[in-house]
């Protein structure tokens, strides 16, 4: 994690945010229905954060490793629209680089918020590399911010914080 000064300075570039789905924007559970449907618990604080970020001009992109169909809704409520939304990335660093051109928006401009081994090569790439409190500890040592607050549980309102 960076001193205070140093990671400010960072927040204050940043003009564009891409979020990891399992662990960040849920709590990094699985669940499933009664047919076997898969479900995710998303907070709504950070759905508020998000809206409030994208009213300030901050653009807002999701990366993940996972197909999950309980996400389009959420996106759908959050206005994140489809070219935004890599899902099933296999490659997080080439997908970052893609996300930042459709954002218009260079890497050191880009805060990402990850959890998980898979989402190293994107939080090396970006101006500012964030995660929740229970994310792994090769990730938390590689941040820049790790948020007090567990994913699906605050972590992405934080860093929108912050920024």
């Amino acid at each position: 994690m960076l001193p205070g000064e140093e990671l400010l300075g960072r927040a204050r570039n940043i003009r564009a945010l891409v979020l990891d789905v399992d662990g960040v924007l849920t709590d990094a559970g699985l669940y499933y229905g009664p047919r076997g449907e898969a479900l995710k618990r998303f907070s709504a604080r950070d759905g508020f954060a998000i809206k409030v970020a994208q009213s300030e001009g901050i653009a807002v992109a999701v990366l993940s490793g996972r197909l999950a169909p309980p996400l389009r809704s959420r996106l759908e409520d959050l206005h994140i629209p489809g070219p935004l939304v890599i899902q099933g990335s296999r490659d997080k660093a080439r997908d970052i680089d893609l996300l930042a051109g459709r954002l218009a928006a260079p890497l050191d401009e880009i805060a990402y918020v990850g959890d998980d081994l898979p989402d190293l090569p994107a939080l090396s790439r970006v101006g500012l590399a964030a995660c929740p409190a229970d994310a792994v500890p090769e990730v938390r040592e590689r941040c820049h911010f790790v948020c007090s607050a567990a994913g699906g549980n605050g972590a992405v309102r934080e860093v929108i914080e912050l920024v």
